[in-house]
């Protein structure tokens, strides 16, 4: 096969349709739009989501609730997981991280009062809920608040 002998497959070029040149043509008189209307007219079109004048979709369902675009999202930890680390040890995103406890250490931590803690740890954690402070103090370790 050489260069001069390729072409495009059957049926790939179609000729364009000529909208408005007279009755022989096949597409004259209202050039393929009908006869009155918006659509008719020149530079006349619908935006998107246009039912026809129908109540559009957007609008006929319900609408409820609230989204916060702000939201902070936490990752929690249980009181009970912090049992894996070693005692006395200072442990933190990073470590948390290390231990396959939390996804990203980017994300503020929180942490749970599930479970029980048997080893005293300094945790350091962006939110502490009560139950959680309370077994983390009854034990004698400590908390460490991080800013986000």
């Amino acid at each position: 096969m050489k260069l001069n002998e390729l072409g495009a497959p059957e049926g790939a070029n179609k000729r364009v349709k000529r909208r408005g040149r007279g009755p022989g043509s096949g597409h004259g008189k209202n050039a393929c739009r009908g006869r009155k209307g918006a659509l008719k007219r020149s530079g006349r079109t619908t935006r998107p989501g246009f039912e026809g004048g129908q109540m559009p979709l957007i609008r006929r369902v319900p609408k409820r609730g609230f989204t916060a675009p702000f939201k902070t999202t936490y990752q929690v930890i249980n009181v009970e997981s912090l049992n894996r680390f070693e005692a006395e040890a200072v442990v933190g995103p990073a470590e948390f991280k290390k231990a396959g406890l939390i996804t990203s250490e980017k994300r503020p931590v929180k942490i749970l009062g599930s479970g029980k803690l048997s080893k005293p740890l300094t945790i350091k954690a962006h939110k502490f809920s009560g139950s959680a402070t309370k077994l983390i103090a009854s034990i004698g370790a400590k908390t460490e608040l991080l800013k986000r």
